[in-house]
């Protein structure tokens, strides 16, 4: 099975307290995409400017990735700038430029409209919506969101969720959407406002996934060594959702293991700048990687 995922690509600009990389292959649908590719065929809704570099659509056909989908426009391609703590949790946007995503609205190609996994990565959830209202017999459609959306388009997030399978935020936004602060009583209030399935992301601690059969709570592969969190949510929602497009059969089979390989592909992204780590991996480290972490859980 093949996966369609629609969100930004972007050029990023990032600073840590020990370096600065500029003008990244970074966005959304850029970090799950490449994720995703390592289990499934990936087709990419999205769109450049006339600034994104050659190189980056070479990395996008280096992994397999459809790029049908993705749009070149006049203008500059959507552009973020940011700088982290010491501590890498914390960071501040340094500067946004909407650029070619701005009025972005795209019309999907008629051969991408019936991918059977669809994952909606983090954009404006008007966005979302539209690109699922032209998608057809989809099997299993994921939306990641975040806490800007929470607070200027709330309404539109509060109708995308009666129209998905599966939600992704992370802890925080959880408890701002529902005002509960416990978790696992607010994944509970999610439930009841549409997705079957919520998968609650607690950065280096793992997530939590309620699905109607109850919990799993995923551990999070332990790294050394973090050199960019920039993009490791995205990478653990594509991984996940490519691992479900491999594994076909009864999603509920296969999710809890869909989890475990999108924390390892996320643990290879905190491991590098932008995509640079991520696209130097291969499939075998990251099974080695999940036969790692199932020995560390096993007791």
């Amino acid at each position: 099975m093949s996966v369609l995922v629609v969100g930004t690509t972007a050029l990023d600009s990032i600073k840590t307290p020990y370096s600065e990389n500029p003008r990244l292959l970074g966005g959304s649908a850029s970090h799950a995409a490449v994720a995703a590719s390592f289990f499934s065929p990936v087709s990419i809704v999205g769109v450049v400017g006339s600034d994104f570099p050659e190189d980056y659509i070479k990395l996008y056909q280096n992994h397999g990735i459809d790029l049908t989908g993705l749009e070149r426009r006049e203008g500059q391609t959507f552009f973020w700038e940011g700088e982290y703590e010491v501590n890498m949790n914390n960071r501040q946007t340094l500067e946004t430029v909407l650029g070619v995503i701005e009025d972005w609205l795209p019309e999907i190609p008629s051969s991408l409209r019936e991918k059977q996994y669809v994952l909606l990565a983090n954009c404006e959830p008007k966005l979302q919506r539209h690109i699922l209202n032209q998608t057809q017999n989809s099997r299993f459609v994921i939306a990641d969101t975040m806490d800007l959306w929470l607070n200027i388009a709330r309404d539109e997030l509060m109708a995308l969720l009666k129209e998905i399978d599966c939600l992704v935020l992370n802890d925080s936004e959880a408890r701002q959407l529902t005002e509960i602060d416990n978790v696992v009583v607010a994944v509970k209030k999610i439930h009841e406002l549409g997705p079957k399935y919520v998968i609650v992301k607690k950065g280096e601690h793992g997530s939590i996934l309620s699905t109607p059969k109850g919990l799993f709570i995923a551990p999070a592969f332990p790294i050394t060594e973090l050199t960019d969190p920039t993009g490791a949510g995205d990478s653990f929602v594509g991984g996940l959702i490519g691992y479900l497009a491999s594994a076909g059969g009864e999603i509920e089979d296969h999710f809890r293991r869909a989890i475990i390989h999108g924390s390892v592909t996320a643990s290879f992204c905190c491991q590098g700048f932008g995509l640079n780590a991520t696209t130097q991996t291969t499939r075998e480290a990251i099974d080695a990687r999940v036969t790692e972490l199932e020995a560390l859980v096993r007791f």
